[in-house]
């Protein structure tokens, strides 16, 4: 088995958002766990902690669910993971603000007979077969919302966590619901990758390559690789970015299983 990872802060002068883990429980198998932290424009947010403290604690408990309670389904782990975290602050913090810390997620979790998935909103799981087929799992419903709707932090937040809209973890348990799930025979699946939106423009907005070209960096750059490869990227004044910041926390994390 290998494992690879790496987290990258959009800027220096800002604290990462983003939270990556790997665990490999001593009952065998392994978990990987991604966040993207969505970070809330300036004002009130209604919670004195900030987006790097929740994503700290949800990732925490979404990985030491993963690995111990094998019986539980990734969606029962992920609203178990945002009940707990919600807990640690609600009587400090207005969980019911919409601009209250939230977080996408992607986490994986394999033993000797399946890999199980589950992805929350605009990360990106790929999944690559023995023969190198490479497929991409995603949540596209912020991508199915036209540009325009979200032109304005008011507009995006009447459509975050409803119905019409897209889905992020933040303090209901009930959005663990909408996140995409599945599971492949282990036999099917030869590597794995989990990337927030930093690390897959590489793909999905400088178009340097598809996802199986994605993995094939990976695999012979690793994480640090692909995300020096978006940066240089970034950095080039002649590829202006479609949409976004021009330097996003970006986030990778590839297994060889």
């Amino acid at each position: 088995m290998r494992i690879d990872l790496a987290s990258v802060p959009g800027s220096p002068e800002r604290p990462n958002e983003d939270w990556v883990s790997a665990a490999v429980p001593a009952s065998g198998g392994g978990v990987l766990v991604t966040l993207d932290g969505v970070t809330p424009p300036r004002g009130e947010v209604g919670c004195a902690h900030g987006v790097p403290w929740f994503v700290t604690r949800l990732g925490g408990r979404l990985t030491e669910l993963s690995g111990s309670r094998r019986d539980m389904p990734l969606s029962r782990i992920l609203a178990e993971s945002i009940t707990a975290t919600a807990g640690a602050h609600r009587d400090t913090c207005d969980l019911s603000h919409v601009r209250t810390p939230q977080a996408t997620v992607v986490v994986v979790r394999w033993d000797e007979e399946w890999v199980e998935h589950l992805v929350l909103s605009d990360s990106v799981l790929l999944l690559q077969a023995p023969g190198g087929e490479v497929t991409a799992v995603l949540d596209d419903r912020l991508d199915r919302i036209p540009r325009e709707a979200l032109r304005t932090a008011d507009r995006a937040d009447a459509l975050r966590n409803a119905e019409g809209g897209f889905f992020t973890a933040a303090a209901d348990p009930s959005v663990a619901a909408r996140a995409v799930t599945g599971r492949t025979p282990r036999s099917q699946v030869r590597a794995v990758a989990e990337l927030t939106d930093g690390a897959s423009r590489w793909t999905d907005t400088f178009r340097e390559g598809g996802w199986a070209e994605c993995m094939a960096v990976l695999r012979k750059e690793g994480a640090h690789g692909l995300i020096g490869r978006v940066r240089a990227l970034e950095s080039d004044p002649g590829r202006p970015l479609a949409r976004g910041k021009r330097h996003d926390d970006a986030s990778a994390v590839y297994a060889e299983l």
